[in-house]
């Protein structure tokens, strides 16, 4: 089990890391660069081409099944969960086989009015602390779920 971190504009690197290290599983910061490596022996950090969605590319040819993603990038996620992983948005949101049909579909009309409307404004709201809280429970559960899935190694740890 590895949990992997669209890392370039996640807010919660440190939540996650939190959890990781509580937990005992190994996490992998993907980005195009400037994220600051964790002296944290069970994180790791790769850094990829300034390329669009290079970050993208690599977590999904990375992640399979047992593993856990973070993520806002919905076809990202819907590819993760295809190859068999489980994703989490950085406000807590599980996105999984039952819902990601309907996020995609969303994701894509809106994408429709902006490109409509050139003058339309965005109303995404601000990440809140409920947010955050929201997002450490829901990991926390994910990464219990996937690892009692999997089982544990011989120390214990989950992986």
């Amino acid at each position: 089990m590895t949990l992997y971190i669209d890392a370039d504009a996640c807010p919660v690197k440190a939540e996650a890391e939190r959890v990781a290290s509580r937990l005992r599983v190994a996490m992998v910061l993907v980005s195009n660069g400037g994220i600051r490596p964790s002296p944290n022996p069970l994180v790791s950090s790769v850094y990829v081409g300034a390329g669009l969605d290079e970050a993208d590319r690599w977590i999904a040819d990375q992640a399979g099944p047992g593993d856990v993603v973070v993520t806002s990038d919905i076809p990202l996620a819907a590819r993760v969960i295809e190859g068999g992983g489980a994703v989490v948005k950085p406000d807590g949101t599980e996105l999984n086989s039952r819902n990601i049909g309907q996020v995609l579909a969303t994701r894509d009309l809106m994408a429709d009015l902006r490109a409509a409307d050139p003058f339309r404004q965005g109303s995404g709201k601000s990440f809140s602390k409920s947010d955050r809280s929201r997002f450490l429970d829901q990991l926390d559960r994910i990464l219990r779920r996937v690892h009692v899935a999997a089982g544990t190694d011989q120390s214990g740890a989950i992986g």
